[in-house]
């Protein structure tokens, strides 16, 4: 178990920021840990790096305690945080030169991260030279200098451009492949590109903890259909199962139904039957974002 959390509750004064959380990470897996802004996602990065202590509860990395094993703890992540801390007037590879000997690695290991993360073009100047982008990147290579067996993420991609996007995304799934990575992130596509799984949190609460695939059962479907005249609403609520309709556009129509059956036939039986004629019809997938604005309104 690279990541366990049992019942973990941190509490700032009369604010509770983390309320009976539990929860736990295999390796190699990529967790998307996910909420609003506030709901405790940074609060518990902070606790299993050991940077704050929990009020109550457990937790472990590797094994080791974050309470009473701290060092342990701190040699098998690698971290970072949601505001990169960089010396700004360094040069990139002096300020991974001198993590190298903080972590007590072999220089070489600076010049393979710098290859990793895509920062050799940009690795003669200042940091304080780099767009924010790069500056993401030093801190993630940074965080790979001593190769640790667990990687906490936190918004790992913020900054970055479209295709300095698509290089993150490849490194991160390529390191998922043999570590854990637990990362926050508020891009959902981001987190459907790279997660295996996603935990969501909110108002310090755990709402949801499940592989991608299963978190959409269970959820409604959205189907598109477009005939060549206005229906009304209402008489396509006379669908089976029919939640809701809209009509998006001239004579296209979303409509919303309380089931996970593939609905198209039903919809294409019902035009035939009632002398309708479809133009285009569509099943719309459920989002991460639409489930995730439910389970955090």
């Amino acid at each position: 178990m690279s990541i366990k959390v049992e019942n973990i509750t941190k509490q700032f004064g009369e604010q509770k920021a983390l309320n009976n959380v539990s929860f736990s990470v295999q390796r190699p897996e990529i967790v998307g840990f996910l909420g609003p802004n506030g709901a405790g996602k940074s609060t518990m990065m902070k606790i299993l790096t050991t940077y704050l202590s929990p009020s109550s509860g457990h937790a472990e990395v590797n094994g080791h305690a974050v309470l009473t094993n701290k060092k342990n703890v701190q040699k098998s992540v690698g971290y970072l945080p949601e505001h990169n801390p960089l010396y700004l007037d360094q040069y990139v590879r002096e300020y991974l030169r001198f993590n190298a000997n903080v972590y007590n690695v072999d220089k070489s290991r600076v010049e393979e991260v710098i290859e990793l993360t895509g920062l050799t073009p940009e690795a003669h100047k200042t940091i304080g030279q780099l767009s924010k982008g790069y500056r993401q990147r030093v801190g993630l290579a940074n965080a790979l200098l001593h190769n640790p067996e667990v990687l906490i993420l936190d918004e790992p991609t913020t900054g970055l451009d479209p295709n300095q996007l698509v290089d993150i995304r490849q490194l991160i799934k390529s390191l998922g492949k043999d570590k854990t990575v637990f990362l926050s992130t508020h891009i959902m596509q981001e987190v459907e590109a790279m997660c295996d799984r996603v935990i969501i949190i909110n108002k310090g609460e755990i709402v949801a903890d499940k592989k991608l695939s299963e978190l959409r059962e269970g959820q409604e479907q959205t189907v598109i259909v477009e005939f060549d005249y206005r229906v009304e609403d209402a008489f396509l609520l006379k669908l089976p199962h029919a939640k809701s309709v809209k009509n998006v556009h001239d004579f296209i129509y979303e409509i919303v139904f309380d089931t996970t059956t593939d609905m198209r036939a039903h919809v294409f039986d019902f035009a035939h039957d009632n002398e309708l004629k479809i133009l285009q019809l569509n099943q719309k997938n459920a989002s991460l974002e639409s489930l995730f604005r439910e389970l955090t309104s």
